[in-house]
């Protein structure tokens, strides 16, 4: 591992909940120290039994405030910031990797086009009970909307969460620990493969986990060539 490379990158990591949660304590533990966290929900009661970073006085306070107070608990010394917010709000997009950790579709795809356009990194993580999967997107190759169909744009805007406001919730399931823990460990070990050199060894395709069976497998997609990701790669 480049532990220089690692301990220097400059992170963003979207989505505070029970993923982003797992995603932090991998990066810390792992060697990240400059990290800024995206979030504009607040913690409720439920998230406590999936969310490391959570205890119960937290009840009411900003996700990506918390995160980033006992984040640094785990590490001092290490750098960092929460913005409370909508990702689409973010203006500084001036980040080395970027860690996907998003319940809708929407904001997956806000994210998965300005890491492309401005080509970054971005390891996109998603938990369903025991199913998940894990995409690298990088500046060629398929991006996360080239794998999109019309079932995907049909729920875009629903998030895929058991607690929250001002949004539809479906279904009413919450995140299973161990899938949310394994889906965490590998989007951080895709992440160092690429600050040490070894994209050679990325997922490029997605990467499914059904931990029913405890079966993984590698999807292939292919890139679309009408994807809007993928008419600015010249420009930049």
């Amino acid at each position: 591992m480049d532990m220089v490379r690692i301990q220097s990158a400059r992170c963003l990591v979207v989505g505070a909940g029970a993923l982003g949660n797992e995603v932090m304590k991998c990066m810390l533990l792992a060697g990240f120290r400059d990290i800024t966290i995206v979030d504009m929900d607040e913690v409720v009661v439920s998230n406590l039994s999936r969310c490391v970073f959570f205890r119960e006085s937290d009840n009411g306070k900003k996700k990506a405030e918390v995160v980033a107070e006992r984040a640094a608990d785990l590490y001092p010394g290490s750098k960092i910031t929460p913005i409370t917010a909508k990702i689409q709000d973010l203006d500084d997009w001036e980040f080395d990797l970027v860690f996907g950790c998003l319940d809708n579709i929407t904001a997956r795809l806000h994210v998965n086009s300005h890491a492309r356009y401005n080509k970054i990194p971005y390891i996109d993580g998603a938990t369903d009970g025991f199913r998940g999967k894990v995409q690298v997107v990088l500046e060629t190759g398929p991006c996360l909307e080239c794998g999109m169909n019309s079932s995907h744009m049909k729920v875009m805007d629903e998030r895929f969460s058991c607690t929250g406001e001002g949004s539809v919730f479906i279904p009413k399931f919450a995140a299973e620990i161990t899938t949310t823990s394994i889906i965490a460990a590998t989007q951080v070990r895709e992440a160092i493969k690429l600050l040490s050199g070894r994209r050679d060894s990325c997922v490029r395709n997605v990467m499914y986990y059904d931990g029913l069976s405890g079966a993984m497998a590698d999807l292939e997609i292919s890139e679309d060539s009408s994807c809007p990701n993928h008419f600015t790669e010249g420009s930049k």
